[in-house]
């Protein structure tokens, strides 16, 4: 892969509205079956426990294992070649799922896109913390972190539109040509900076490992990270499923539901937690791990409540607040990570971070709910049984609090200026 020539980077305000809007393409074909789920379902014969497995599992077992070894070509080569590259295969396997027949073919073809989105979020990170200083870096990274809700909003919107007047299909064959579409235009516009693009240090991978091993924040902020991911993409897939088995809601009407709760709350608390990285963290290091902790210690009861709401209005009401406060720790923590080792390490160490959190949060999270829904809906039928899968789950909340706590004083001796 060529590695961008030495000539003058595009704007840094440019570059992260280029890199915002691959990473919604990146959640718009990651959770689009979220909204797709019960069409998908009751067409391919699938029962809670597969539907799970394609939500979760099956995306992130390649994308979290590729990540690094993508990550090391990043920073050793073109971080924007990799990320064009890399939305360009996970645009396709989007629009070839939409051809998928049974279990098999849908399960290879989510793998697909898994191993093309591996290449696309830890070269974005090393790329914007390039482009910023280290007292901009926390707002910077919750602006790109916003292509988490606004691609989650989209997904839901366009896909549950698009499935309610003519069918699922088309949605994942739409949203994937659209993405292709992005592709070349993204690398004509994104070039590495001349610093990024002159590192070339052939740093092994061993040191990388060693250099974060040793440090206790790493492994906080990661499970930490990977426990509350866990409990939030097991919600953000289940919960329009929840929300169609409950209520008299079609499919457009639970997207616009999913995707007014995703712009709102979502939008908000990234916005949030980049402020609040940035304002706190400036006057010691610590907040960036102990704003996340209070922050989803303060969105679980509320959370409970909206799940167990009986009626949707007063559920998109009680989730309003603790949407937002648990996407808080974006910001705070990706940029505490990309602190952690040296400037020419910091795509590989985001992908190692990306490797806990996603195997662990994503892989684990709407399987392990799935799986729990299975077993509780021959007793307590199938909306009730997901209620309480999905609450049982909400504890995870809890555990990403403390271990984010825990990060907070070993932050400030971890840190690299």
């Amino acid at each position: 892969m060529p590695a961008s020539p030495l000539r003058p980077a595009a704007p840094r305000g440019l570059v992260l509205a280029m890199l915002l809007l691959v990473y919604i393409f990146n959640f718009l074909d990651r959770q689009i079956l979220s909204i797709l789920a019960q069409p998908v379902k009751a067409d391919l014969g699938l029962d809670d426990g597969q539907l799970g497995m394609l939500g979760g599992f099956a995306f992130a077992l390649l994308y979290s294992t590729l990540a690094i070894p993508l990550a090391m070509l990043a920073d050793r080569t073109s971080r924007s070649w990799v990320i064009a590259v890399s939305l360009g295969v996970w645009s396709a396997f989007t629009a070839l799922c939409g051809t998928a027949q049974h279990f098999t073919s849908m399960f290879l073809y989510r793998l697909g896109v898994g191993v093309g989105e591996a290449g696309g979020v830890a070269p974005s990170y090393a790329l914007i913390a390039d482009a910023y200083p280290a007292d901009r870096r926390s707002r910077a990274l919750s602006i790109y972190s916003l292509g988490i809700p606004l691609g989650s909003a989209g997904g839901a919107l366009l896909g549950g539109y698009i499935a309610q007047t003519v069918e699922w299909r088309t949605a994942f064959l739409v949203v994937g040509l659209l993405g292709l579409l992005i592709a070349v235009p993204f690398k004509l516009l994104v070039r590495d900076p001349p610093r990024a693009a002159a590192t070339k240090d052939q740093v092994p991978l061993s040191r990388v490992f060693a250099i974060l091993a040793a440090k206790p924040s790493f492994w906080l902020l990661a499970f930490g990270a990977a426990a509350g991911s866990m409990c939030g993409y097991g919600v953000a897939f289940w919960l329009p499923s929840l929300i169609l088995r409950s209520f008299q809601l079609n499919l457009a009407q639970v997207g616009q539901f999913f995707g007014g709760l995703a712009l709102t709350g979502g939008v908000a608390g990234i916005l949030l937690g980049g402020w609040l990285g940035d304002r706190l963290g400036r006057r010691d290091r610590k907040w960036y791990a102990l704003a996340p902790a209070i922050s989803y210690v303060l969105g679980l009861p509320l959370f409970v409540a909206g799940v167990l709401a009986q009626s949707w209005q007063t559920a998109f009401l009680l989730f309003l607040v603790p949407q937002a406060l648990v996407y808080v720790w974006l910001g705070p923590v990706l940029t505490a990570v990309q602190h952690l080792v040296p400037p020419q390490m910091r795509a590989t160490a985001s992908a190692s971070f990306l490797l806990i959190n996603n195997l662990i949060g994503l892989g684990l999270g709407s399987w392990v709910i799935g799986l729990l829904s299975k077993q509780l809906t021959p007793a307590y039928g199938a909306a009730d049984g997901l209620r309480c899968a999905i609450a049982a789950g909400l504890g995870l909340y809890l555990v990403a609090g403390i271990l984010m706590a825990l990060a907070s004083r070993p932050l400030r001796r971890d840190w690299v200026e």
